[in-house]
């Protein structure tokens, strides 16, 4: 399958519908329509197979946790999602594999109102990056630097629950159910960082 065929059979509709987007997958690059009142926010991360994932994960669970990651990046900073950009290398394109993948991706995409406007496909060892744009207004932003002597630090969920699963896995011990299920779909905080906004 070549690249053309391959972006419009598994990504062409990725994620939410959103209007302020021109041109998104499939042209040369994506035209957005920028917000004045408020700052884009750009967060970008990439998972090498066997470096910061198990080669064997399913593919539908690396397809949300490649997003899962980034959105996680822009509710740290309290913006709300937007557009995404995905570039993926792939070992051979394997139809039920991209299916899976696509689905775990876009699945997500779509519960968060994000969009896939564009990237590239190639052909090499098994690694996902993705780039996310989000907004948020100028007077909410969650900097790292803003924080003072006296500021409340607030965290959700379980800590370490993912690096418990990896030890576990890396032991060559059995990683129990939840545990497996923070490692590979680990769920973005993106409703209390815009709260916390």
């Amino acid at each position: 399958m070549g690249e053309f065929e391959l972006i419009r059979r598994y990504f062409s509709d990725c994620g939410a519908r959103r209007a302020d987007i021109a041109v998104g997958v499939g042209d040369d690059c994506a035209l957005l329509r920028p917000d004045s009142a408020r700052l884009l926010a750009v967060s970008i991360d990439t998972l090498v197979a066997g470096v910061h994932f198990f080669p064997e994960v399913a593919p539908d669970a690396l397809g949300h946790k490649a997003l899962a990651v980034n959105l996680s990046d822009l509710a740290a900073m309290g913006a709300e999602p937007a557009w995404f950009t995905l570039a993926l290398t792939l070992p051979a394109s394997d139809p039920d594999w991209l299916a899976a993948f696509a689905d775990g991706l876009c699945g997500l995409a779509r519960r968060f109102g994000i969009r896939l406007v564009g990237g590239d496909t190639t052909r090499g060892p098994l690694a996902v990056t993705l780039q996310v744009h989000g907004w948020v207004a100028q007077d909410r932003v969650l900097p790292r630097q803003g924080a003072r002597p006296e500021d409340w630090v607030c965290v959700t969920g379980n800590l370490g629950d993912a690096a418990l699963a990896l030890r576990l896995k890396r032991l060559g011990e059995s990683v129990p159910e939840i545990l497996q299920q923070r490692l590979d779909r680990p769920w973005p905080r993106v409703a209390e960082g815009l709260a916390l906004g």
